[in-house]
């Protein structure tokens, strides 16, 4: 007998996410959005569309949720809790603070449920190709419940421990990320308002020495160098949320973090010349307004 599945919030990442899931698992997936048109679209892979929250809490085994945030999953999170039943699990594949993770785990253990965090790293077209990377804060039982589910979305799957481990990797991550992009964006600045060096040579240049890095051949090749802020990809109002997120951590561990700090800086002043909805390499363009 297979569970059945629950999807809430098919956004960018959560629409792609649920079609995987319904593709690759046997048993029935019910989902639900404010919107109808991804259901529409999501109704050709066989998934059923749930006119409510409560529906798919009456009915899922195991309920996955991507939302933008932590007021969405906060409320949604504990509507389910509410009506959680012994041995259901929620797996919240969104991005939150620590703090809320652990806040809804309590409250679905009193109710005899379970819950994981599970935020996810990568594209939506990882998310589309099913290759995503899942940072997983779960028990043992639950880790071994989720991930055959969860492996028919990504392909890298890590218990970090407990719930709210998840989500303190993927923040953390997304930090150090957030930080490296700002360095990058400062040496490519320098480059161009001085021009000593070309600055693809440079980029190039760094690619192989020590300073190379995931950050430098991926955001910086094809952000930052080619001056390409998309839409529709992870935005600067995103990556703010998340070093905010990994900064309140921080404090709550005791520490104010220095290069974590100026990065959440140079994105809120990203914000306030109008691009919160670019890809955050758009952060250079609050790097060039400092001047001497």
């Amino acid at each position: 007998m297979h569970d059945k599945l629950g999807f809430i919030g098919l956004g960018v990442m959560g629409e792609p996410m649920c079609r995987n899931l319904a593709r690759k698992h046997r048993g029935k997936v019910l989902a639900h959005d404010l919107r109808p048109e991804p259901l529409k679209r999501l109704s050709v892979d066989g998934v059923s569309a749930a006119g409510s929250i409560a529906e798919i809490a009456a009915q899922a085994d195991i309920i996955f949720l991507s939302l933008p945030g932590e007021p969405q999953v906060r409320a949604v999170g504990l509507d389910l809790s509410l009506a959680a039943r012994p041995g259901q699990a929620i797996v919240d594949c969104s991005t939150t603070p620590v703090a809320l993770a652990r806040e809804l785990a309590a409250a679905f253990t009193a109710r005899g449920a379970h819950f994981a965090d599970a935020p996810v790293a990568r594209t939506r077209q990882a998310a589309i190709d099913g290759t995503l990377a899942f940072m997983v804060g779960a028990d043992a039982f639950l880790f071994h419940r989720i991930e055959p589910l969860l492996r028919a979305m990504g392909t890298d799957i890590i218990h970090c421990g407990p719930p709210g481990a998840g989500e303190a990797v993927k923040l953390l991550n997304n930090m150090v990320l957030s930080v490296t992009v700002a360095a990058l964006a400062e040496a490519l600045a320098v480059a161009k308002a001085s021009g000593v060096v070309e600055p693809k040579l440079l980029f190039d240049a760094l690619a192989k020495g020590s300073a190379d890095s995931f950050a430098l051949r991926n955001q910086g090749m094809k952000g930052l160098l080619a001056e390409a802020h998309p839409e529709r990809a992870f935005p600067v109002a995103y990556m703010l949320k998340d070093v905010g997120y990994a900064l309140e951590l921080a404090r709550d561990a005791g520490l104010d973090l220095q290069a974590g700090g100026t990065a959440k800086r140079l994105l809120e002043e990203a914000m306030s010349l109008g691009l919160a909805d670019k890809y955050h390499t758009a952060i250079i363009e609050a790097v060039r307004k400092h001047r001497v």
